[in-house]
């Protein structure tokens, strides 16, 4: 008898074949029997109408501080997603020296805007090597399963002490030396892989660069020939070369990017974004990817399948009227005594007035003054809103001052407003260029950076986004058939990462599933919870459309909520 039997789902199993109806059966934590099941079993779902998929994998996540006490992993573990590596772009938590805790800290809360007070108070540290961090993880149990990149900010810290949090220090030798040997004893230990930054956007709470940023050839080449040596392992890297306008940069970028795949021979894949800056340097990314393909390289790109957006709000991290005195004055106050504040015409009169003196650049420019960019979020999400709709395109149909307009919008609900504003992947203010890097042929859907960015950004949702947007298209009509995009959630990251085991509905692997219903897809606007240690606050975005997720043959979710099921556990690699 089996366990489960899932009756006359449409059956998307994650190899790109076309879909089909049939019954999956389930035997403890395995796929039994695909097809049409006579057999008896103790339960049976009625699934017509329903897709059934693999577990999504998401292959970019940071809950690594979180999942030291939340076994729930939400918002990542609502959408589908039954597997997880965390430790990317570089930042983690282990290896640490008891001395070096603050400085972590530090780096997270800037890098990923986890609030360090959540972190501080959080952080159980029953761990000081990267092989203890994950026995502290296997002590553990969650809701889906976990496997943690070797995060390279934290190993050049725990060899150099303070030197390794300057990006402008270069290791000894004998420090290189103990960083492959430490990537080494990882790597036996159980680690995915080795993750790096050198991007300028990530920097510690104090605004310091992190200390990878211009890390040298000869550091992370000794790093990668450690990977070589255990013939084991992933690199993740994210560098500024997506960004940058400048041609030359870029090919310096590229050839250290190749440089370490040939050196380690393991998969490699690193972020590709579009920038503002660079509309088309995506492309040229794309095309040297393909090149390094074609020399036996293991090589490819992280992409998203929406722009990668800020959020905007009284709650959140950021807003408008950020950097204004009155605003600030405000911030000791209780949430529901700062917008009581604001109702009042005087005080409105003087932020006004402090927000037109502002004069920020870059990043902060966009976000205080950039309405044209600023997009009310609904109660289902446009990821491709139009220009017509933004706050800049309302205040002038209204004849006033965008800025009086903005701080309006924001007081709704209760000064609970969210907008939208998206950052990159909108250079021309549509998706066509978005299809264009999920359509590339050595490419992976990532980048949701689950677990960080926890009160400005919230990409955790990208299953669901992909799911609810490609099959039908965007506003032009570009679409993706959702046995592909199926197949790039699960068994491409799976198969990128080494797991054999998960990503595909087939007998004998793991019973890591999704029952969903496609006519309910959606994406909501997100809210502010306030659930994290001290209090912290972050968003949480609770999809629609999800009837069932089940890992390792438990229904670990059904129709959007936890059922209370934890058999996730830390997978070693």
């Amino acid at each position: 008898m089996l366990d489960c039997v899932i009756r006359g789902a449409t059956v998307i199993d994650g190899t790109g074949a076309p879909a089909r109806t049939a019954d999956v059966g389930i035997q403890g934590d395995r796929i039994a029997e695909v097809g049409r099941i006579s057999a008896p079993a103790r339960r049976v779902i009625a699934a017509e109408g329903l897709w059934c998929t693999p577990g999504f994998i998401d292959l970019h996540t940071h809950y690594d501080g979180q999942a030291s006490w939340d076994p729930w992993l939400a918002p990542t573990s609502l959408n589908g997603v039954t597997t997880i590596a965390m430790g990317n772009c570089g930042v983690g938590f282990a290896p640490a020296r008891p001395d070096m805790h603050h400085t972590l800290i530090a780096l997270l809360e800037g890098v990923e805007d986890i609030p360090g007070t959540a972190l501080a108070e959080g952080l159980t540290w029953d761990w000081e090597s990267f092989p203890d961090y994950l026995d502290a993880l296997a002590r553990r149990r969650f809701t889906m399963d976990v496997a943690v990149h070797l995060p390279h900010a934290a190993l050049r810290c725990y060899v150099m002490g303070e030197r390794g949090a300057d990006h402008r220090e270069r290791p000894t030798e004998a420090e290189r030396a103990q960083m492959a040997h430490l990537t080494r004893e990882a790597l036996r230990a159980g680690a995915l892989g080795f993750s790096t930054s050198r991007t300028l956007v990530h920097r510690s709470r104090d605004g310091a660069h992190i200390g990878t940023f211009m890390a040298g050839a000869e550091e992370l080449l000794a790093i990668a020939g450690a990977l070589r040596d255990e013939g084991k392992g992933v690199i993740q890297l994210i560098s500024d070369a997506y960004l940058t306008p400048d041609d030359a940069f870029a090919e310096r970028e590229l050839a250290l990017i190749e440089a370490m795949a040939r050196v380690s021979g393991r998969p490699l894949s690193f972020t590709v974004q579009q920038a503002d800056e660079a509309p088309d340097r995506f492309r040229h990314l794309l095309e040297a990817i393909a090149r390094m393909v074609g020399q036996g390289l293991d090589v490819k790109g992280q992409v998203a399948p929406r722009p990668i957006g800020v959020v905007l709000g009284f709650q959140a991290s950021v807003h408008p009227f950020l950097l204004c005195p009155s605003w600030r004055a405000l911030m000791a106050r209780p949430f529901a005594e700062r917008i009581t504040a604001l109702a009042e015409t005087d005080l409105q009169a003087r932020l006004l007035a402090e927000h037109a003196a502002v004069n920020a650049r870059d990043f902060a420019r966009l976000v205080t003054k950039g309405f044209h960019r600023m997009f009310r979020m609904g109660e289902v999400v446009d990821y491709e809103p139009r220009p017509e709709t933004s706050l800049a395109a309302e205040a002038a149909r209204l004849g006033r001052d965008p800025a009086a307009h903005a701080l309006e919008v924001l007081l709704e609900d209760e000064g609970r407003r969210l907008l939208y504003m998206p950052l990159v992947n909108f250079a021309r203010g549509d998706l066509d260029d978005v299809h264009a890097m999920m359509t590339a042929p050595h490419t992976l859907y990532g980048l949701s950076d689950g677990g960080a960015h926890c009160g400005t950004i919230c990409d955790a949702s990208f299953p669901t986004t992909t799911l609810a947007l490609w099959p039908r298209g965007n506003r032009s009509g570009r679409s993706i058939p959702v046995e592909e995009l199926v197949r790039g959630l699960s068994w491409r990251n799976a198969r990128h990462l080494g797991w054999a085991d998960r990503g595909r509905i087939a007998p004998g692997l793991r019973a890591d599933l999704n029952l969903i219903d496609p006519a309910a897809l959606a994406v909501p606007a997100p809210r502010m919870v306030f659930d994290l240690p001290a209090g912290g606050g972050r968003l949480l975005q609770e999809p629609r459309g999800f009837v069932l997720t089940i890992v390792a043959g438990e229904v670990t979710h059904a129709d959007g909520r936890p059922t209370g099921a934890l058999p996730g556990r830390l997978i070693r690699a």
